[in-house]
């Protein structure tokens, strides 16, 4: 097998750059007051850093372009070239979970500055100290499962889920490195989730692309290339507008000078370069150039996680601002909940990409003359305002400082929004707006075994009804509250339970697991007495939950934290009762409407019988008079 030179050239660029800011960086740990591990330990972590990030960029890139990249095959299995991406990321996952366990001593040593004979002396307590080497740990664990899976791997829905586990793997030592810390740091933490997904998939998708171009007998490759620029096109897009986000928050205006700035500016010019090559060049001549400079970009990013962000030199953050990322020091008042507005990168850009994605697949509709019903559109419409406000408005930035607004936010995200959003239909309009390709990748994951099990009556009932509980009454709610990215997977929970859920009891579209009308009934009910027991409990309990939380945030507007939490509990009791009535209604229109399309049906069946048996009857006359002629 030839070597590809350009791979080389791009891994050689990305480690000299590393080497190059550790050695030019000098003493990092002194500024923040810590002891320094010896600029041997920073070398060989940021190599091992390297390593573990090509790694990871390889897999999720080459499993995003056996999925979305390469054409594909029948009855949901993978093709010859889709099956040849997927071993490359086996490989690569392979790497990448080894540098991950190797990266958790190092990073306990980086993180505490002791040595590497200390850090062996003493493994469980240094690393047990700090948050990085636990997200080395999990995306070690993450790593290992996408290794093993992906060997065995031979149908499109298991690349998927792959996929999905591999951008999973990616954000834990990204969400507790620097974007963790001092003010604002939810917005960079929102914003890297974004960043670093796009990131992998552009670069892992191009080595998966120059493999593919380099084996005799690849079909399609013209078509294989502009789904490729498609996609590099997208997660350009992403880099540049979730990287100024990164940028200003750990860099500040006034840190742009300084040496963090200027790697920062590196990044963004080799990755703003990529379309000059293309416009140069033509589509398919630069890819070689396109990997060395995206090397380039891998090694400053490697680069930017060692040295101090300026923005942690300015000033010292408030407890607030550490914990939230901004600062609470006002009671909320009614314009403060309808003005005070902070975005939430993900759940509320993600609400607002949804109302435009769900908007243009109507306006297509309508273009080619077929229909769509209004009340779907408005259902769904008002199901992501309703996830933008909660997460993005002045609630969105209050609800974590308090248990009662935290309870407004969690009944609105796991009760409301998901039923407006069933309501809307979104893969039925999917399934009729989508080309043949997406709409082929939409079936084979609906009527996936993944979906199947997730969409089980059982599992969605315990699922939604048991996160109550389990987050609530241990001390998961506490920790989960501690850390920006925890609260986001939380409230990605309750949405996501709540969708399924109400997919089975009122939604439109087709469930992998349809259930009769009277089956949607009774799971309905056997729901609804658990949320108000859930809201007595809390109304009655004597204990604070996530009482060490409150008390560190110390907000001195709520001054007594069980009255908070039993008003909490009221409004869980009492707020959960609309959603359901809404539930109800619409339960039971749609059980009306199919009892009546079932009448048509039956009646229109007799309708044809009987005219078939009175022209059976004429026809029997008539041969009878025939024999009496």
């Amino acid at each position: 097998m030839r070597v590809d030179r350009a791979a080389v050239l791009s891994v050689g660029i990305a480690v000299s750059c590393v080497t190059f800011v550790v050695l030019a960086a000098g003493d990092v740990h002194g500024v923040l007051g810590d002891t320094d591990p010896g600029r041997t330990a920073s070398w060989l972590f940021g190599l091992v850093r390297f390593t573990a990030e090509a790694g990871a960029v390889v897999a999720v890139g080459a499993l995003a372009f056996a999925v979305f990249v390469v054409p594909a095959g029948r009855a949901r299995g993978l093709t010859a070239d889709a099956y040849a991406a997927v071993r490359v990321a086996a490989g690569a996952a392979t790497a990448w979970a080894v540098a991950s366990v190797v990266a958790v001593p190092l990073a306990a040593g980086d993180a505490s500055g002791q040595p590497p004979g200390v850090v062996w002396a003493h493994p469980g307590e240094l690393v047990a100290a700090t948050e990085e080497p636990k997200a080395w740990l999990c995306s070690a664990v993450v790593a290992s499962v996408v290794a093993v899976g992906a060997r065995s791997t031979l149908t499109w829905p298991v690349a998927v889920l792959w996929f999905a586990v591999g951008v999973v793997g990616l954000l834990p030592p990204v969400v507790a490195g620097h974007v963790s810390v001092g003010a604002w740091h939810d917005l960079a933490t929102d914003a890297v989730v974004w960043h670093v997904p796009a990131g992998a998939v552009w670069v892992g998708a191009l080595v998966a692309l120059r493999a593919f171009l380099r084996r005799p007998g690849a079909e399609r490759r013209e078509r294989v290339l502009r789904r490729y620029h498609r996609l590099s096109t997208v997660c350009l897009v992403v880099l540049v507008l979730s990287g100024a986000v990164v940028g200003l928050v750990t860099a500040g205006l006034g840190g742009l000078w300084s040496g963090y700035g200027l790697l920062l500016a590196v990044k963004v010019a080799v990755c703003a370069v990529v379309p000059l090559l293309r416009r140069r060049w033509g589509a398919s001549r630069p890819l070689g150039a396109e990997l060395v400079v995206l090397g380039v970009a891998v090694g400053a990013s490697v680069g930017l996680t060692h040295l101090v962000p300026p923005a942690w030199l300015v000033a010292r953050p408030t407890v607030q601002e550490t914990v939230l990322g901004y600062a609470l020091p006002d009671p909320p008042s009614i314009t403060g909940l309808l003005l005070g507005w902070r975005p939430d990168l993900v759940l509320g850009v993600g609400a607002l990409l949804l109302a435009v994605a769900y908007l243009v697949g109507v306006c297509r509709l309508r273009s080619r003359g077929d229909g769509w019903p209004v009340g779907r559109a408005v259902a769904w419409s008002a199901g992501c305002a309703v996830v933008l406000v909660v997460t993005s408005s002045g609630l969105g930035r209050f609800a974590p400082g308090t248990f009662s607004l935290h309870m407004v936010s969690h009944m609105a995200l796991n009760m409301l929004g998901p039923v407006l959003l069933v309501l809307g239909g979104p893969l039925t309009l999917a399934l009729r707006a989508l080309p043949p390709g997406p709409r082929t990748w939409l079936v084979a994951l609906v009527h996936s075994r993944a979906a199947r099990v997730v969409t089980h009556p059982v599992v969605a009932a315990v699922v939604f009804v048991a996160s109550f509980s389990l987050l609530y009454f241990s001390d998961l709610f506490g920790e989960a509250m501690r850390y920006h990215w925890a609260h986001q997977v939380m409230n990605l929970h309750f949405l996501v339970s709540g969708y399924v859920f109400y997919w089975l009891v009122i939604g439109v579209d087709r469930a992998p697991r349809p259930l009769p009308h009277l089956a949607r009934l009774g799971l309905l009910f056997s729901v609804m007495p658990f949320h108000a027991f859930f809201g007595v409990i809390l109304m009655n309990t004597r204990n604070v939950i996530a009482e060490t939380y409150y008390r560190h945030l110390s907000l001195p507007w709520v001054p007594d934290l069980l009255t908070d939490q039993r008003l909490g509990g009221g409004i869980a009791w009492t707020a959960g009762e609309l959603p359901m009535l809404v539930v109800v209604i619409a339960l039971l229109r749609q059980w009306a409407a199919a009892d009546r399309r079932e009448a048509t049906r039956l009646d229109r069946h007799l309708d044809s019988d009987e005219d078939g048996r009175i022209a059976a009857y004429n026809a029997m006359l008539a041969d009878l008079a025939g024999r009496r002629d």
